[in-house]
């Protein structure tokens, strides 16, 4: 499939569609949000960046929402954004979130060794301040379809 955007109307491509049953599902929707940025001229850090935020977006809906769920591009006059579907009318609350990085040692934490971290590493919670770095503070969350279901969002930078 060749991707086009149309920058002056508002069109919508569903990248991939999944179930809670669904094997692989978030490395599956990596594979095809990477093909699609690659298609599109997207590469180094802003396509790794846009990939990884989808992913937690992804595993988020997994998480908290029942499915089906999709991935989707869409192309306005304005920007692209990327858009994780799911069947929850639910728009959860988002935390308010530093505007610096999620992960900034502090130096009362340094040091404890491989311990230290393998506990830092095995928390969770930390995957919307993940998109939050990643995005610059540019997603969000929508409700769609009357609000019967919710749509995560996040704009992926021009080229």
């Amino acid at each position: 499939m060749t991707l086009q955007s149309n920058r002056r109307q508002d069109v919508v491509r569903v990248l991939w569609r999944w179930t809670r049953d669904t094997p692989d599902a978030v490395p599956r929707v990596r594979t095809a949000l990477r093909c699609a940025l690659d298609q599109l001229g997207y590469d180094g850090e802003a396509l790794d960046d846009a990939v990884l935020a989808v992913s937690e977006l992804a595993a988020n809906a997994l998480e908290h929402a029942p499915g089906p769920y999709e991935v989707r591009l869409r192309f306005t006059a304005g920007r692209l954004t990327c858009e994780v579907a799911d069947t929850d009318p639910q728009i959860p609350t988002v935390p308010v979130l530093k505007a610096v990085a999620p992960y900034g040692p502090a130096p009362e934490h340094r040091g404890g060794g491989l311990d230290a971290l393998l506990t830092v590493l095995s928390e969770r919670g930390r995957g919307l301040q993940v998109v939050h770095h990643l995005t610059c503070g540019a997603w969000g969350f929508a409700a769609e379809r009357g609000g019967r279901t919710k749509v995560a969002w996040m704009a992926i930078p021009e080229t």
